[in-house]
């Protein structure tokens, strides 16, 4: 029987309950904010610490394994709650932070026993920047309701840790740490061999952060607003807000599909002529996209509750050149794992653009569609072949998650974090 392997949006506040149901007193559910389309923020709480730790699930649509991961711990806690006592703290999980991009999305659910690149990204949706979540706009914008609520969760909580779980459709595990946490870097890298998740060796997020290779990234001192991420944008966000109260942020990513070449450290015979590689991957796929689409994208075909599909596409499209610049500006690494994940990145972007431009024009444009997709289906081939993607099981997925959320707690509690 072919069954979904993560739990859609509305099923996470059921099994929540069902949770607190079998662990009275332990576990509790509370809602702590609304969405913009006014769906409830739910926030999952284990133990009585006087100290707290903070879970942060779905801050981007297209990443269910963060709620299956939440779920996971918080069962684990309800069966064995002397795990929780040695830390001294309250453990709190906010289930999924952006449930309407969720809503959007569903459908990117793959089935097991194969599951099918192409299918999910028939349902692929994730938000242009200024609808995550996690982005604060520099002022005087003003945040999301999503975001405030997260917001004034960390100032009343004051969480010694913080983690925000992620997953990659593709590539290998990594994680990003808003301060160095001594052994926290090596249990990760440990708990992702025992699971034989491949590691990335250098992600491509956050390139103005500190690399602890393979796989960490460390945010430098004398951080600031003057950091970019790829794409442009000012990299401010909700992962760095609570460090005023003293809070550690770690950002856990795991694949779905894992890439073995991640981790490759052997040479590259020319990192130029592989950095222009890239370049040409992306800028050719980008050109591509924009004859097919044309005006089509404007605000006049596509209808409103689709828009936001149409401005993700738009978004990614525009960036495009940005990110092939800051990857020229970068220093070759000179290795395979770089430009494996970099490789990646420059075919993932065109996939996401033709997936979420076929969504927004699937009621006015039937024609369009049909190359559209055919691109997909093209493409979700080409990458599997390239990078001989393999399944990684959602018990793998999650177990990632919560090891390290664990292993890093205890060192975080353990020094007086």
């Amino acid at each position: 029987m072919r069954t979904s392997l993560y739990p859609a949006v509305d099923e996470l506040e059921r099994r929540a309950r069902t949770l607190v149901r079998a662990a009275p007193g332990l576990l509790r559910l509370d809602q702590v904010g609304r969405s913009r389309a006014g769906r409830p923020l739910w926030l999952l709480s284990a133990g009585h610490g006087d100290r707290h730790i903070l879970a942060v699930a779905g801050a981007h649509a297209n990443e269910p394994v963060g709620g299956a991961s939440a779920l996971r711990l918080a069962a684990l806690f309800g069966r064995r709650p002397g795990l929780l006592e040695p830390l001294g703290c309250t453990w709190h999980f906010l289930l999924c932070l952006d449930p309407d991009g969720a809503h959007l999305a569903h459908g990117w659910q793959p089935e097991q026993p194969e599951p099918s690149l192409t299918e999910c990204h028939r349902h692929f949706y994730r938000p242009a920047f200024a609808r995550q979540p996690e982005s604060l706009p520099a002022p005087p914008g003003k945040p999301l309701p999503e975001s405030a609520a997260l917001v004034r969760l960390l100032d009343e909580l004051r969480p010694v840790a913080q983690f925000t779980l992620h997953g990659i459709e593709f590539g290998g595990a990594f994680v990003m740490m808003t301060r160095e946490v001594p052994g926290a870097a090596d249990a990760f890298r440990e708990t992702a061999a025992r699971l034989r998740v491949p590691v990335d060796r250098d992600p491509v997020d956050g390139p103005d952060w500190r690399l602890d290779p393979p796989g960490v990234l460390v945010l430098p001192d004398g951080h600031g607003t003057d950091e970019r991420d790829p794409s442009g944008y000012v990299a401010e966000s909700t992962w760095f807000h609570p460090r005023r109260h003293g809070t550690v942020t770690t950002l856990i990513e795991t694949p779905a599909w894992a890439v073995p070449s991640v981790s490759d450290a052997r040479p590259v015979t020319d990192p130029d002529r592989a950095a222009a590689r890239l370049g040409e991957v992306l800028l050719g796929r980008t050109r591509e996209l924009a004859a097919v689409l044309g005006t089509r994208l404007d605000d006049l075909a596509v209808p409103e509750e689709l828009a936001p599909l149409r401005d993700a596409a738009r978004e990614l499209l525009d960036v495009a050149p940005s990110i092939v610049a800051s990857w020229a500006a970068e220093e070759p690494g000179g290795f395979q794992g770089h430009f494996a994940t970099r490789g990646i990145s420059a075919r993932r972007i065109p996939l996401r653009v033709a997936a979420m431009a076929s969504r927004a024009l699937a009621r006015t444009d039937p024609r369009t569609v049909e190359i559209l997709d055919d691109l997909v289906r093209e493409w979700s081939q080409e990458l599997e072949k390239t990078y001989d993607l393999r399944w990684v099981p959602v018990a793998v997925q999650t177990g990632l998650h919560v090891r390290t959320m664990l292993n890093t707690a205890r060192l975080v509690c353990g020094g007086g974090g």
